[in-house]
């Protein structure tokens, strides 16, 4: 690609560019390893924004939310400062899983609407300038999908052997549950096959066998299919149990990567650009295989160590194990990506923290019982854990300055609180909050198919998008602002980064070499305020935050404070 300053590559560069302009073989084997070219990925600074289909908006009265609703939405969407929309599931599916037991992966549930209605929305988010990624849920189906059952009944084997079986139950049959206290195995037996089947999450959830090439294609064939219809990037659910070898045991499976290459190969056969997000919760020595030593593999990975880390030093008020998981995970090949979240639509994994975080956490975010899931999380909503409005708002002030692309979910940029009555990960799951008016603005249906929130302090006559529009110190308004100084400095994303050291181990300070100066975000983690010495001349552009809180190079910066520089 050349650019404005293409005078200045050197000699070797320019030959390539050339050459580039006559075969195009020479240019790829370039954009392995050109620096030059990766700012340019167009999913490296996006802002992305998750949601439900079916929660979102409803238009229709039906109480359930629909595509033609979420289109009326984009232009909220886009004001927000949202490059991106990753939708949740929207396929045909029985719905025991809020829509990841998908019964036909080429369709839309007639309930959010029709083919045509999604096309529309496709339509209508270009003209926005939105990018449309979607979840896609390989590595099983519902067990009412034709696959399984003309497998169950398919003694033969062609069809059976897109699906992990076993004569005998295996002996760590109730070993690796995802939802503990939800499943009691991982194996179950089929009445009609006459046969155990693997299902690493629910038993309605049979788990597709990848170690059949027919498989393999069959989730390439999908893939091409919604990148043709427009969708410019998958978020892969459970990347690391795709490759898992059932078989090999449950303690420390066999990885099949060549599966992944081809998944990823096939995935950009339509567009070369599309986008391979991946839901891999693994320890960061396992990056590497993840991305590929040369990016090639996913571009872009939910980095839920640093997530962990990251509540555990809100609730100590210190920022060492943050910081040590930040250079943790800080190596990386050149052209991919982390992606940052606060909260998403499942519970807070809290699984790779030792006992004692896991029940630091615990005791300030989710004390009581039915606030905490499958022995490792905490399935609240931000606002409510944490409550205090200025610790909120300094958590969105870290994830817009971290090293990434930052990810936010619906509700959350109003504060949005949980329904603990609801099963499971169904309590962040309630309806968009619109306004004050009946079903929070959401629906005119008599009853909405999950309900609105409507009592307590963030019941949606308090809490809503309309009354937060016009409340200039709202957080909907506070996180409208971080976009927008986030979007104007998209060097955060793709420069290098140093953690400065400070004497005061409540405050994290990250400092950005940018070619055109400086970028210097400092917060502070606990609740008294404090002064700290950071490398600053006072003549800095106070971009978050109060310039009155700079003098003679020292920051006094108060509670759970924000600032950030741009020198």
């Amino acid at each position: 690609m050349v650019t404005k300053n293409h005078h200045r590559m050197g000699l070797k560069y320019i030959v390539t560019l050339f050459v580039c302009l006559f075969g195009m073989a020479a240019c790829r084997q370039e954009g392995k390893n050109s620096s030059a070219s990766v700012p340019n990925a167009w999913y490296r600074n996006s802002i992305v924004y998750n949601l439900d289909v079916d929660i979102f908006k409803d238009s229709d009265g039906d109480g359930i939310g629909d595509f033609k609703g979420l289109t009326q939405k984009l232009p909220y969407l886009d004001t927000l400062g949202v490059d991106v929309i990753w939708l949740s599931p929207f396929q045909p599916t029985p719905d025991k899983d809020d829509g990841y037991d998908v019964s036909d992966y080429y369709g839309i549930d007639p309930r959010l609407g029709t083919m045509a209605d999604f096309e529309a929305f496709i339509s209508a988010s270009k003209k926005h300038n939105i990018k449309i990624i979607m979840d896609m849920v390989l590595n099983h189906t519902s067990i009412e999908h034709p696959w399984y059952q003309m497998a169950r009944a398919d003694s033969s084997g062609k069809y059976r052997n897109r699906y992990v079986w076993s004569k005998k139950k295996p002996k760590d049959f109730d070993k690796g549950m995802v939802f503990e206290g939800f499943q009691s195995e991982t194996w179950s037996y089929d009445e009609v096959a006459h046969r155990y089947y693997f299902h690493r999450f629910y038993d309605f959830q049979p788990d597709l066998n990848y170690q059949n090439k027919e498989v393999q294609q069959e989730a390439i064939k999908v893939l091409r299919y919604w990148s043709a219809k427009g969708i410019k990037g998958f978020r892969l659910d459970a990347v690391p149990f795709i490759i898992d070898v059932p078989e090999s045991g449950a303690a420390n499976p066999a990885k099949m990567f060549g599966v992944l290459d081809s998944i990823v190969s096939g995935a950009k056969s339509i567009d070369r650009q599309t986008l391979l997000l991946g839901e891999a919760n693994v320890a960061p020595k396992e990056n590497l295989d993840y991305f590929g030593e040369k990016g090639n593999r996913l571009q872009m990975m939910f980095n839920f160590y640093v997530n962990q880390y990251l509540f555990y030093s809100m609730a100590e008020g210190k920022t060492e194990t943050l910081i040590d998981a930040l250079n943790d995970t800080r190596q990386k090949p050149l052209p991919s990506q982390w992606a940052y979240f606060l909260r998403n639509h499942d519970e807070i994994d809290l699984g790779r923290l030792s006992k004692s975080q896991r029940n630091k956490v615990y005791e300030k975010f989710g004390p009581e019982l039915n606030m905490q899931l499958y022995n490792r999380g905490i399935r609240r909503r931000l606002a409510p854990m944490l409550h205090h409005m200025e610790q909120i708002k300094m958590a969105y002030s870290i994830l817009y300055s971290l090293p990434g692309m930052p990810v936010i979910r619906s509700g959350e940029e109003i504060g949005m609180g949980d329904d603990l009555t609801l099963a499971e990960r169904l309590s962040v799951r309630t309806p968009m909050q619109w306004d004050s008016t009946k079903n929070a603005g959401f629906s005119t249906a008599k009853k909405t198919f999950r309900p609105v929130i409507s009592m307590g302090d963030y019941a949606y006559q308090k809490v809503n998008v309309a009354a937060e529009l016009k409340d200039h110190q709202s957080l909907l308004n506070f996180i409208k602002k971080l976009i927008a100084i986030r979007k104007s400095i998209p060097e955060i994303g793709t420069s290098d980064w140093q953690i400065l050291k400070l004497k005061n181990d409540a405050i994290l300070a990250i400092e950005y070499q940018t070619p055109s100066g400086k970028i210097i975000t400092v917060h502070n983690f606990g609740n008294k305020a404090a002064e700290v010495e950071i490398p600053i001349t006072g003549a800095e552009k106070v971009l978050v935050g109060n310039q009155k809180s700079i003098k003679n190079g020292k920051i006094k910066i108060p509670a759970y404070g924000q600032l950030w520089l741009k020198k």
